[in-house]
């Protein structure tokens, strides 16, 4: 793990994860755990030995009294083979190496167990991100980086398939909040913990100039009719199995007993050389 490049600034993480536990705003999380025990209730089997990974445990036992809590870490606490289901919820994002962070999660799982990820996409604060862009470019003439980048559903979903996981399924829903100003959105950030602990951020505050010019841009971009603004927030939610041989097959290419054109009655045109 120690030659994995580092995103993430894990002591100022944990800084402002301590710091959001005292007056959190996690509706996120709520709404990530609402989709999970939907997404489980129409799953036809039982689990009796699940695991979360989560920043915010408090969160999760209560739906999970039962459940191994572990930290996001590098590293997760988890033993090989021990779960029948984990959750990874809501910090994928601020993984140095998602791929391990997957791997680690198969490996805990028993055969046939679920893994269940619910990560921020690729949509998430775009509205921010854009606002922070163009007033920093304006004000100082450079860009750093401020907001932590999240993959897009098709990468994300291609990480299933790296990790070994059979049967793999992405998807995502849009939430857009709206705030009475950036200012309070950014409020609301803080409370998550989603303040910005990117390794290769400035180490100092954000300016004025460039913080009310960001506020400016933000609220002529995308201000609404009644003076709000929106902030988007994409959900997507990954699931897989450890290998089992219970679970369904492919067909051995060739082992066809029809063909598809006279499944669907239709004529074969052949591709020409």
């Amino acid at each position: 793990m120690s030659d994995t490049p580092q995103l993430t600034d894990r002591t100022a993480l944990t800084l402002h994860r301590a710091r959001a536990a005292k007056d959190p705003a996690l509706f996120l999380h709520e709404e990530a755990l609402a989709d999970v025990e939907d997404r489980l209730s129409l799953v036809n089997k039982t689990f009796h030995a699940p695991a979360v990974v989560t920043p915010f445990p408090d969160v999760w036992t209560q739906s999970f009294p039962n459940a191994h809590c572990v930290a996001d870490n590098d590293v997760l606490d988890l033993v090989e083979g021990q779960h029948d289901l984990v959750i990874h919820a809501l910090s994928l994002h601020w993984a140095n190496d998602p791929v391990g962070q997957l791997i680690q999660c198969r490996r805990a799982l028993q055969p046939d167990g679920l893994l269940l990820v619910v990560a921020f996409g690729g949509q998430t604060l775009h509205e921010l991100r854009a606002a922070l862009g163009q007033a920093e470019i304006e004000v100082t003439g450079g860009l750093s980086p401020r907001v932590v980048p999240m993959g897009e559903i098709r990468d994300l979903g291609a990480l299933l398939q790296r990790a070994g996981l059979a049967l793999p399924v992405a998807d995502s829903a849009v939430l857009t909040t709206t705030y009475e100003t950036p200012l309070h959105l950014m409020r609301d950030l803080r409370a998550m913990g989603e303040s910005n602990a990117l390794a290769g951020r400035v180490r100092h505050a954000t300016r004025r100039d460039v913080l009310m010019r960001a506020v400016a841009h933000y609220t002529a971009a995308y201000g609404t009719e009644d003076g709000r603004i929106p902030a988007t927030f994409e959900l997507i939610t990954l699931t897989g199995w450890a290998p089992d041989a219970s679970q369904p097959q492919p067909l051995r290419p060739g082992s066809a007993a029809q063909r598809l054109a006279d499944a669907l009655n239709t004529v074969e045109t052949p591709l020409k050389d």
